[in-house]
C-alpha cells in the first residue's frame, strides 16, 4: 500500500511538471515581419509559406511595392522563433536577404488564421 502511494504522488507530481513544461512550449505568439534584400522573383514566399506550415505556423506573406516581403506569423513561441531566425538567415535559395524586421511581437491565445496563406501583392 506505501508502495502504491509513493508511486502514485511521484507520477502525479512528475505528470503536473511534465504539464507545466507543456503548457509553457506551447504558449501562442504572434509576430509581424518583412525581410529586405532581394526577395522578390526568388520565389521566397514560396519557401516562407513551406517552412511555415514545416513548423506548424498560421498566417500569411505577400510582395509589397517597395521590394520587400512582409507578413505575419503565429504558433507556438519556439516555431516563431525559428521562423524569425529562417527569414532573417535562410530564406528561398536565390535570395539574398539583408535584414529582417519584425513588430508587434506578442502572446495570444488563439488563432486569427486557419493557415499559412501567400497573399496578393500590394
Amino acid at each position: 500500500m506505501i508502495r502504491l502511494l509513493i508511486l502514485t504522488t511521484v507520477a502525479t507530481s512528475t505528470f503536473r511538471n511534465f504539464s507545466i513544461a507543456t503548457a509553457a512550449t506551447m504558449a501562442l505568439r504572434s509576430v509581424d515581419f518583412e525581410v529586405f534584400g532581394r526577395v522578390q522573383g526568388v520565389f521566397f514566399r514560396k519557401f516562407t509559406k513551406q517552412e511555415a506550415e514545416k513548423l506548424g505556423l498560421k498566417g500569411w506573406c505577400m510582395n509589397t511595392s517597395k521590394g520587400t516581403v512582409q507578413g505575419q506569423l503565429q504558433g507556438p513561441s519556439d516555431n516563431v522563433e525559428n521562423m524569425m531566425r529562417w527569414l532573417r538567415t535562410t530564406g528561398s535559395p536565390s535570395s539574398q536577404i539583408e535584414k529582417a524586421e519584425f513588430k508587434n511581437e506578442k502572446d495570444i491565445t488563439e488563432y486569427s488564421f486557419n493557415d499559412f496563406s501567400i497573399r496578393k501583392d500590394s
